[in-house]
């Protein structure tokens, strides 16, 4: 877990995005976040967590429904939902907190 914090501890804002391979709305989302990731550049860092690797993790994040997707900066968690969006919005939210 002291892995996690640093990975969430930065003045940048964090996507996370909690998926497992076998989830398809999961699979779908991965071009997204790789737009996300292109259009924020260094400004932002998106980082996805395979929640069958860290079940640990998302036991304690209270992971349910996949994909989840969260938004840290500071060290604090600024939004969360589960479910696919669209890179536009995703894009659109991580920048309110640049």
């Amino acid at each position: 877990m002291s892995k996690f914090g640093e990975l969430i501890d930065t003045h940048i804002p964090v996507l996370l995005d909690f998926y497992a391979e076998s989830d398809e709305a999961c699979k779908e989302m991965h071009p997204v976040l790789r737009d996300v990731a292109a259009a924020l550049g260094d400004s932002a860092r998106v980082i996805k967590i395979d929640v069958d690797k860290n079940k640990e993790l998302a036991e304690a994040l209270r992971v349910k429904g996949l994909p989840t997707l969260m938004i840290y900066k500071d060290g604090e968690m600024k939004w969360r939902q589960s479910g696919e969006q669209d890179a536009e919005t995703l894009i659109g939210l991580i920048n309110e907190y640049v």
